[in-house]
């Protein structure tokens, strides 16, 4: 049985794309939120199988409003008062090649979309931007649509102990990685098995050829030091990004970003940029800025 949270309101445990898959031998992979109500949900996901329709192979779906809340209706036993629609669908031998597409698609880091109803299981080339939508057809009749593969584009430039330590962390979130330095024998360049893309450019003067605007792009500054950061500033400053952030010492970026409004780059455009980067965790190692770093973009992303 495959469990997914078709929507999510308030301060529901498991978001919409949540996943559970529910093995006949009782073998549980994923989360739908946990707690009781997952419980719950694992047990009517096990009942399926008794049914003779399901058991014979033919398709058996349904639909399950949880409120959770006490003393409601389709009360989920949770009291975090928020609310999700969930779909319950049996899988068949028949479904194996499309759940492996799904799978190669995102191993392979590629946007595809699931399409997923009583009736059928597709994965396919997107067609819209919305991330996810659930129309309800009927009593158990609907369709679910879900974007599949990263939806962020985190743009890190310098390739460093830092970038390889960032990399390693936000490959395990909604963001496709790609790395720009201009040292093509740099050791920690080599050990990134998790960026997505590395590209070794000439120099840092034409970075903004390089990364995109818009909404769903984030970019970290972490070069070799403060002569090549300030030229990657200087060209990716009006660039209209979701997260622009430079890695840097509190008195190093004071005096970077006094010579730049000094230069005439706006004042108000200077002011988007995170510096010092990160969240103030106190953070030395590597990994501990990476932490810190991850924590911040994670707190712009999700503001919304």
């Amino acid at each position: 049985m495959l469990l997914a949270v078709a929507e999510s309101t308030g301060s529901s445990p498991g978001r919409a794309g949540y996943k559970m898959a529910v093995g006949e031998d009782g073998e549980l992979c994923g989360s739908i939120g946990g707690g009781v109500m997952e419980v719950n949900l694992v047990e009517q996901a096990k009942a399926f199988f008794s049914v003779p329709a399901a058991a014979a192979g033919g398709l058996t779906s349904a639909i399950r409003d949880q409120v959770h809340r006490k003393n409601v209706p389709n009360s989920s036993g949770m009291i975090c008062a928020g609310k999700q629609t969930l779909i319950l669908r049996r899988l068949s031998t028949d479904d194996l090649a499309t759940v492996q597409t799904a799978i190669d698609a995102l191993v392979g880091r590629q946007r595809n979309e699931l399409i997923l109803s009583n009736s059928q299981l597709a994965v396919g080339p997107p067609e819209g931007g919305t991330q996810s939508s659930f129309e309800r057809l009927g009593d158990e009749d609907f369709v679910y649509r879900e974007q599949l593969g990263a939806e962020n584009e985190l743009y890190i430039v310098g390739g460093g102990h830092c970038a390889l330590a960032l990399s390693q962390l936000m490959a395990k979130m909604d963001f496709r990685i790609s790395i720009f330095d201009d040292r093509p024998d740099l050791n920690t360049l080599a050990k990134n098995e998790f960026a997505d893309k590395i590209t070794i450019i000439d120099g840092y003067e034409k970075i903004a050829q390089h990364i995109p605007d818009g909404p769903d792009v984030y970019v970290v500054v972490m070069t070799l030091g403060y002569a090549s950061d300030a030229v990657v500033i200087r060209q990716l400053v009006a660039h209209d990004v979701k997260y622009l952030g430079v890695l840097g010492s509190k008195a190093k970026m004071a005096t970077l970003m006094k010579e730049l409004k000094e230069e005439g780059f706006p004042s108000d455009r200077l002011a988007r940029i995170h510096t010092p980067i990160g969240l103030p965790v106190n953070s030395r190692t590597p990994e501990e800025i990476a932490v810190s770093i991850a924590a911040e973009i994670i707190s712009i992303k999700n503001s919304d």
